[in-house]
């Protein structure tokens, strides 16, 4: 529940209004933006809320019980903050966003009115919007186990247990060109065609520093890489910029076993009775149905 100061409640009970609204962003990479709908800046909690962003929010919904309530937030590209650049490749994905009512003539008197995560963000030429999604939206994710062939884990993960910086599983090169969708690199050393998909390409220098890729195709020509990404960099790419590449996984059990010798930790049940076992009736040009293992 809200606690609201008397001082503040006082003037919500006027009728004539001093508030606006504030939004903190906190981005995954540390950095932390300020915006509000108010005339002038304005600054608390460490915060500088800047004016004039172009930012303006839209009607929140909110359900009783764990159905997320989702509200949106829009506005133009026009805070120096925040790019075009930045949210195409993601920078903003999952970010925290503190809404607060604040009274612009004494900005003690403010009451967080909520706090979300960035979900959907949609751009246009000049403009974006930005799904806001609630914490009960964290229930909608999976939880546990899921029966199936592939394993459920994400590579490099608490339950996966690879080591992903460990040697020959990852590598940095330097950007020749690209053209047609394809990212060509020399590397620093040499690799099996495919090692790569399913992994990640992350620029370290250039337009694109930061952002993080998921690498759909990975052929191999010696030490050069050609690599498709299932998203385009929006910003320019140039010949000499760093990159850093990680292994994919394609979830198989087999993969697990000989590309990175963890098949005890494999979280998935690769020996489960596909639709053929299910469906099969006994007989005597079958295989015996004894109820036992068909992989012995």
């Amino acid at each position: 529940m809200r606690s609201i100061s008397a001082t503040l409640q006082a003037k919500l009970d006027a009728r004539v209004s001093t508030f606006c609204n504030c939004w903190r962003l906190a981005r995954k990479d540390g950095q932390v933006l300020g915006f509000t709908d108010h005339d002038r800046d304005l600054q608390f909690n460490a915060t500088l809320f800047r004016a004039n962003a172009g930012l303006r929010a839209t009607q929140v919904e909110a359900n009783v019980g764990f159905s997320p309530g989702t509200s949106e937030a829009a506005g133009a590209l026009q805070a120096d903050t925040l790019t075009e650049t930045d949210l195409s490749n993601g920078a903003y994905d999952g970010a925290s966003v503190e809404t607060w009512l604040v009274d612009w003539s004494d900005v003690a008197d403010r009451v967080l009115l909520d706090l979300a995560t960035i979900g959907e963000v949609r751009r246009g030429e000049l403009a974006f919007s930005a799904e806001l999604r609630s914490s009960a939206h964290i229930f909608d994710q999976q939880q546990g186990l899921a029966y199936q062939r592939a394993c459920s884990a994400d590579l490099g993960d608490a339950r996966c247990k690879v080591i992903l910086a460990s040697p020959g599983l990852n590598a940095t090169g330097t950007m020749v060109s690209s053209e047609g969708g394809a990212i060509v690199a020399d590397l620093t050393g040499a690799f099996a065609e495919g090692f790569f998909a399913g992994g990640s390409l992350t620029f370290s220098t250039g337009a694109n520093a930061g952002a993080r890729f998921t690498v759909k195709s990975h052929r191999q020509d010696g030490a050069r890489a050609s690599f498709g990404l299932w998203s385009a960099p929006a910003g320019a790419i140039l010949a000499g910029e760093a990159i850093a590449v990680t292994a994919g996984c394609d979830k198989a059990p087999s993969t697990c076993q000989t590309k990175f010798a963890n098949i005890v930790n494999f979280r998935g049940f690769p020996h489960m009775p596909g639709n053929d076992r299910v469906i099969a009736y006994p007989s005597t040009l079958a295989p015996t149905m004894d109820g036992g293992s068909f992989f012995r």
